[in-house]
């Protein structure tokens, strides 16, 4: 059975916030594009659940790869701080929400994801559920900071 990792999401109109939570602790806030209806490039992935492996390349060494996103590719897990100018459709972590589309410390909230997830990876599957946030997460979420 795959360990999993919730992203509970709070839609608004120029980006997503969200909040990660790994066996119901909260680990970071995370920074999307907004929803538009999965276009690539331009929208978050749509709500699923989503097998994470680790992955490398030169730009962002280490990080996560999020596979078989519906009519996507190569959506990662990665430091980013502004989705608009920073996001394709991927997921960044961060510590803080500055405003709509706008989150700091994501070098620090990635690398707090990185020493929970990728010991996990050793240990077997990894999957990735994505959904709207409840009302106790929004709060939280709205509250802006970890």
């Amino acid at each position: 059975m795959p360990i999993e990792i919730e992203l509970h999401r709070l839609y608004l109109k120029e980006a997503t916030h969200g909040i990660l939570r790994i066996n119901d602790q909260t680990v970071c806030l995370t920074l999307e594009l907004p929803w538009v209806y999965n276009q690539c490039q331009i929208s978050c992935i749509p709500e699923g659940r989503y097998t994470m492996t680790k992955r490398y390349s030169d730009r962002f060494k280490d990080h996560l790869h999020i596979e078989k996103v519906p009519n996507r590719s190569l959506i990662l897990f990665h430091p980013a701080n502004n989705a608009q100018r920073e996001l394709k459709g991927c997921i960044a972590p961060v510590s803080q929400f500055l405003a709509e589309g706008w989150g700091s410390r994501s070098r620090v909230a990635f690398e707090k994801v990185k020493k929970l997830v990728f010991p996990l990876l050793e240990k077997g599957e990894v999957e990735l559920i994505v959904k709207p946030a409840e009302e106790e997460f929004i709060r939280y979420i709205k509250n802006e900071k970890i």
